[in-house]
């Protein structure tokens, strides 16, 4: 019974489980299932890149391919939203897209761990944009840089009501961020699971509409990390563009 129980708890899946129990000046740095998928998810994209690239064949194989369009893909997106000056940002975008969307796919396979289902590690994520955007803004432009917040052409007293809305929608960013990838993890896999639930739980002759469900479901979610990758990286994107050309 309490077996049954654990399989159908829909939120049982994001726990946090220690493997060990460091702690470094009252800092607790345990290593846990969430550092292990993570440190999996950095070895498989630094593997999959190596070897799909040792080769560089003029006549690409599949493996050259996918990193050949990743690579394309990514260098579009930052010539088209932030310009030639995104050029020497395309490692940090590539990083943060990658890591993304491994973790999201990765998190897919039965039994393993989503990383990006926990605010924690979304957040982190966001505040590296965030702090990285930042200091590219004010290294860029110096002083100028608060210009972001006093869109040009705006009378004076419009600005009293507009300067607090921009510096608060600007702070904002790593929480809508991060929030946004990590609640549609959690609400996709949440739904997975209660699906599974209901399929152990009627048998085998009843069981056949949730199994359905589940398999439309696990296509959707596929579709979804690959989304929530572009959606993370595309912002990260627009957020350079405006610390660079300080568009308004």
């Amino acid at each position: 019974m309490a077996g049954e129980q654990k399989l159908i708890d829909p939120m049982g899946q994001f726990e946090i489980k220690r493997f060990t129990n460091w702690e470094i000046a009252g800092v607790d740095v345990s290593f846990t299932n969430s550092s292990l998928m993570m440190v999996i998810v950095i070895a498989l994209i630094t593997l999959f890149l190596t070897f799909s690239m040792r080769g560089r064949s003029m006549v690409p194989g599949r493996m050259q391919s996918i990193a050949e369009l990743s690579y394309e893909f990514i260098a579009n997106m930052l010539k088209e939203n932030v310009g030639p000056e995104g050029r020497k940002f395309f490692p940090f975008i590539f990083s943060v897209f990658m890591f993304v969307l491994i973790s999201n796919l990765v998190g897919m396979i039965p039994y393993s761990f989503t990383v990006t289902s926990h605010i924690v590690v979304t957040f982190a994520l966001a505040l590296t944009v965030f702090i990285t955007v930042t200091l590219v803004g004010i290294f860029r432009h110096g002083f100028k840089f608060l210009s972001l917040f006093a869109p040009s052409g705006v009378p004076f007293y419009l600005l009293i009501i507009l300067v607090p809305i921009e510096v608060i929608s600007y702070f904002v960013r790593p929480i809508s961020l991060s929030v946004r990838l990590f609640a549609n993890m959690v609400a996709g896999h949440a739904l997975l699971k209660v699906f599974g639930g209901f399929v152990v739980g009627l048998g085998i002759w009843g069981g056949w509409l949730p199994l359905g469900f589940i398999t439309a479901l696990t296509g959707l979610e596929f579709l979804v990390a690959f989304l929530q990758a572009y959606v993370f990286a595309i912002l990260s994107c627009l957020y350079l563009n405006d610390a660079i050309n300080l568009h308004h």
